[in-house]
């Protein structure tokens, strides 16, 4: 992280730039791809998302997806050729997707842990004490998954449900049995046989 007093392009560009060159020193090789196999590996990416990015012809290996929202700024000419060059797919979340990028939580986590009983007076001490936090963060970084409170709840709720017979349907109470009835048709069988 690091904290700035502005986030234009020509600031945050040069600086994702050499954040992702590091990143992508740090990977392993990639074994190589036949073209066809190559660019086959760029589009199966691109499956099924609603506005495609036209690819260059001549594409590197895949080395990473880069998943960011969708503003203007990330689809400048510049930035996605760099992206391309250096192996990296872009992928934006939806418009009005913001809860998709993990980044906003991220965000809110740190402003709290960084801000909560102080006092800052200028930008500088702001930044100062959330960058003093990330760096926290990333010597023990809190690994992240998908679910939370609203997952928990739903999986609360299929629990109350009670399947009717393995059919698939459910019912939000269980359906009482009358023992009378049970015992009737117990008493049927044996009859029968």
């Amino acid at each position: 992280m690091k904290g700035v007093t502005s986030s234009a392009n020509v600031i945050l560009h040069p600086w994702l730039k050499k954040q992702l060159t590091e990143i992508l020193r740090s990977l392993p090789e990639k074994p190589l791809l036949t073209p066809e196999a190559n660019r086959a590996w760029w589009l199966f990416w691109q499956a099924g998302l609603s506005a495609p990015i036209t690819l260059p012809e001549n594409l590197p290996p895949l080395q990473m997806l880069l998943i960011w929202d969708n503003l203007r700024g990330h689809y400048t000419t510049d930035m996605l050729l760099w992206l391309f060059e250096h192996g990296i797919m872009p992928l934006y979340t939806p418009i009005g997707g913001s809860w998709l990028n993990m980044a906003e939580s991220m965000q809110r986590i740190l402003v709290k842990r960084g801000l909560d009983g102080q006092h800052p007076e200028t930008p500088e001490q702001i930044m100062a004490l959330l960058e003093g936090v990330a760096q926290g963060w990333n010597l023990d970084p809190t690994p992240f998954e998908w679910g939370g409170k609203r997952a928990a709840r739903r999986q609360r709720s299929r629990q109350r449900r009670h399947a009717l017979g393995g059919s698939g349907a459910c019912t939000r109470r269980p359906i009482r049995r009358s023992q009378n009835l049970l015992q009737k048709w117990q008493s049927s069988c044996q009859t029968t046989h």
